[in-house]
């Protein structure tokens, strides 16, 4: 994905420095977002990342109310104040009607506004599921609980799906996966960094804080927490590491409902099953059996009150957002500020428009794209996304490692990558999902409900690959390997400092060619993307020797990120991250070639200063503009296979020899690296 979370050297000659003097446009008089955000005392050579973006961090510090700021926060902010509108004026409508779209969009955000009722409630509307809870006596009623809370959006003790089967692409599949932890990933348990020592201790009393608002004494408090901790850190043992799951044929695991019976005989899998929704299930999907082996003994290791208290705390951390202040503020002080860093939280509004648009996406969508996508937006999606397979296409046939007959497939699955871009053609139909202004939790669960029997239901009908996974209003993109698809959503077109006007081509070709759909088409190379053929099906359609080609070559993007420090002493991980380090490579090469076929590049005319090399690349490192906060930043490095910004931008670019000509990179500078180490896969 472009995001998740979530991101060189002295010059030459007095021909390659950049003249900024004016950082206006002059022909629009509008200030040039890429020549005013250039901090002069930083060189390009020895950080590129800083020398662009510098100005603008310093002078727009890190809001205490989050864990970064940047290009995404700003955009965010342009999107959720539209977003707003449409909450506030649907919540406005008197007598809406029943069912219709404003009517569920408008209950909602009321029912998330109203806090004086949510204060007064407390944790009351958790009160029936922790007395369904605490009915519990026998390892059966624990399991039967966890089929339960999967339905209404609660947190069971692992991961349990339906989608498509990554051998058979037109089938949807059961699907089970390791789960069950709290804190963002195994590591976190195990560690012994002073950060990773102090999150267990808060996470602790975190735990313990939960347990007293639940309404446990002190001791009963302390002593569930401990146990808990012991529980999780028990999951957390016999779960694979972040890199370990890159790995789509280790972690695909087919097997028979006998043999699953086998592998966990104490889960009574029929009754799960049946209890989601599920009936006559002959085979399933493992990822990792050892997990599942391994549970099996935990659920009789550990005492029944014990899961009991992991069920509860799963429910009221889950819900925490959607209910009283001190809850919510509890739940705040250890996932935002703890392991985050983030100092206050957001208003009130700016939350519950999130939350609305979290859960009713799908109908705000509807809305958004009447009221606020600029005309023409999927047109210029689809041209510049058209443009970047083209140039795709090119280099492929130009690569001097792999064989004509990979090569033959390596197009044949480019040219069948599908590009959903704007918006979908047709939506889900939540009719029946009910929507009233007298519970904020009670509309979470029904939409939670909605979305889970939605999941269900697909099982044993075709395929639908016309359904999208985000939304018009959300600025990311995705590419799925078993559809082989990208999805670029409508408001990836928002270029900040552009708005009601159209950037210059050198930007939109770094941004949303170079980082978004370059990238996404990567992803369909990359050391998972790779592995799926172009119907979406998981194949070793390499040849072994084009297959050792493109390891030799992986191997070296996972050294160069190796060795990357974002903080303190933690390294990058080369190989949980190279997926995106892959897609950022690619992406970056494809939007420069295809750049190269524009007008602007041809006529070589500088805007600002800036020659239209000069603007792609610092468009790049705008499209990553993101100042973290170190405790994020730890949290990243330990648990998302997302590299940081920073590393989005200076490692992809030390590998292009028309960067250092643009900003007369040379040798010595930090960001120069030897021709023979410059790292060019796609």
């Amino acid at each position: 994905m472009k995001r998740k979370t979530i991101l060189m050297l002295l010059a030459l000659t007095a021909a390659a420095t950049i003249s900024t003097t004016s950082c206006r446009n002059s022909t629009t008089g509008k200030a040039d977002p890429l020549a005013s955000h250039i901090d002069q005392a930083i060189k390009p050579g020895d950080d590129f990342f800083d020398y662009a973006n510098g100005k603008w961090f310093r002078e727009n510090p890190i809001p205490a109310s989050e864990a970064s700021n940047g290009i995404f926060q700003v955009i965010d902010d342009t999107v959720n104040a539209q977003v707003r509108k449409i909450c506030e004026s649907s919540a406005a409508i008197e007598n809406a009607e029943k069912g219709s779209l404003k009517q569920k969009i408008g209950d909602f955000f009321f029912s998330g506004m109203d806090s004086v009722t949510l204060n007064k409630k407390g944790i009351e509307d958790l009160r029936p599921i922790f007395a369904k809870i605490d009915q519990a006596k026998t390892i059966d009623d624990i399991i039967s609980l966890s089929a339960w809370l999967s339905t209404i959006g609660g947190s069971p003790f692992f991961s349990f799906y339906v989608s498509q089967d990554d051998r058979n692409s037109e089938k949807y599949a059961v699907i089970l996966q390791q789960g069950g932890l709290n804190l963002p990933e195994r590591s976190f348990y195990f560690d012994n960094d002073p950060r990773s020592v102090k999150i267990r201790e808060e996470f602790v009393k975190h735990l313990a804080n939960m347990f007293k608002i639940i309404g446990y004494d002190e001791a009963k408090a302390n002593q569930a927490a401990s146990e808990e901790m012991k529980l999780e850190t028990s999951l957390a043992q016999t779960s694979r590491k972040m890199e370990d799951l890159r790995d789509p044929f280790s972690n695909y695991n087919k097997m028979s409902f006998k043999k699953l019976q086998e592998l966990a005989p104490v889960i009574k899998w029929g009754d799960f099953f049946t209890q989601c929704g599920l009936h006559s299930v002959d085979t399933v999907i493992v990822g990792q059996p050892e997990f599942y082996s391994a549970l099996n003994s935990y659920l009789t290791k550990y005492p029944v009150e014990v899961w009991k208290n992991y069920f509860k705390y799963g429910v009221v951390s889950g819900f925490s957002s959607y209910l009283d202040d001190a809850t919510r503020l509890e739940n705040f002080h250890f996932y935002s500020t703890v392991l985050n860093g983030i100092e206050t939280p957001k208003p009130r509004w700016y939350r519950v428009v999130n939350q609305t648009n979290g859960y009713l996406g799908e109908l705000i969508g509807q809305v958004y794209i009447a009221e606020y996508l600029p005309a023409g937006t999927k047109e210029k999606l689809l041209e510049i996304g058209n443009n970047i397979r083209d140039v795709y296409a090119e280099r492929i046939k130009g690569l001097d490692w792999m064989s004509e007959a990979t090569k033959e497939k390596a197009l044949d699955k480019l040219q069948k990558m599908t590009m959903k871009v704007g918006y979908p053609d047709k939506w889900k139909d939540l009719s029946s999902v009910e929507i009233s202004r007298n519970s904020f939790i009670d509309n979470v669960i029904n939409v939670n409900k909605w979305y889970f029997n939605y999941m269900i239901n697909r099982y044993g009908k075709p395929v639908d690959r016309t359904e999208w996974g985000m939304e018009p209003q959300t600025y990311n993109a995705y590419y799925n390997p078993s559809n082989n698809e990208i999805c670029v959503p409508g408001c990836n077109i928002i270029v900040p400092g552009f708005e009601r006007r159209m950037a210059d081509d050198a930007i939109l070709y770094a941004i949303i060619g170079g980082s978004t759909f370059g990238h996404e088409m990567t992803h369909g190379f990359d050391d998972q993307g790779s592995k799926y053929d172009a119907k979406g099906n998981l194949n070793r359609w390499w040849t072994p020797e084009d297959s050792t080609g493109f390891y030799s070559k992986t191997k070296l993007i996972i050294e160069q990120f190796n060795a990357f420090i974002p903080v303190d002493s933690l390294h990058i991980n080369g190989d949980a991250t190279q997926g995106e380090n892959i897609a950022d490579l690619g992406g970056i090469m494809m939007g420069y070639q295809a750049f190269h076929k524009t007008k602007q590049a041809a006529e070589n005319k500088k805007i600002d200063g800036l020659t239209p090399d000069q603007r792609f690349f610092l468009g790049y490192a705008y499209a990553w503009m993101v100042n973290t906060r170190p405790e994020r930043l730890a949290n990243q490095v330990k648990s998302d296979v997302h590299s940081p910004a920073k590393f989005r931008v200076n490692g992809p670019l030390a590998n292009m020899p028309e960067f250092y000509n643009a900003f007369g990179i040379k040798e010595g500078d930090p960001m120069w690296r030897p021709e023979s180490m410059r790292i060019k896969i796609w």
